[in-house]
């Protein structure tokens, strides 16, 4: 993860300051991503969430939980960080699945206005995703209970398994 920021709270929980991917509506956004391995690590998922406010079909706007099925449900020990950070998260933001939100508002305003949606998108990079905002979010304000256990939900939807509280 040399390309990365990332600043350690323990030996299992750290924080990646993440970038939005070039030609999206998130391009030009930075975002600080909690992260906590599980004991079980690589053969359990990690659990992630956006620290700073992101408007996306699949993310909590006010928790960060991220609802991704290769994290959730299908994750396998091949995987690693670098996977979340260059290949899970930016295709996410590419490509949202309004039909299984997390953020009820933004999937149906990407379905029924897509200008709307990317405007709104572009406003929350402007105001919550600078690079000052993801420096200053969650000074590790968040309790274990609050981390979003996204490894472990068996169900066939793509929910997260808990919530991660307004940071």
């Amino acid at each position: 993860m040399s390309d990365y920021e990332v600043t350690l709270v323990n030996d299992n929980k750290f924080y990646v300051h993440f970038k939005g991917p070039e030609e999206t509506p998130f391009q030009g956004g930075h975002w600080k991503i909690h992260v906590e391995l599980p004991d079980q690590y690589p053969y359990k998922s990690p659990s992630i969430g956006f620290v700073n406010r992101i408007f996306h079909p699949n993310i909590d706007e006010l928790s960060g939980s991220v609802c991704l099925d290769v994290i959730n449900q299908t994750w396998s020990p091949m995987y690693d960080m670098i996977n979340i950070f260059e290949v899970f998260l930016p295709q996410l933001l590419r490509y949202p699945n309004p039909s299984d939100p997390l953020n009820g508002e933004a999937a149906a305003m990407l379905m029924r206005d897509p200008k709307n949606y990317e405007n709104k998108v572009r406003d929350y990079v402007a105001k919550y995703a600078n690079k000052d905002a993801a420096e200053e979010g969650g000074e590790d304000t968040e309790s274990e209970d609050e981390l979003s256990s996204v490894g472990s939900y068996e169900s066939g939807g793509e929910e997260p398994a808990g919530t991660m509280d307004d940071v």
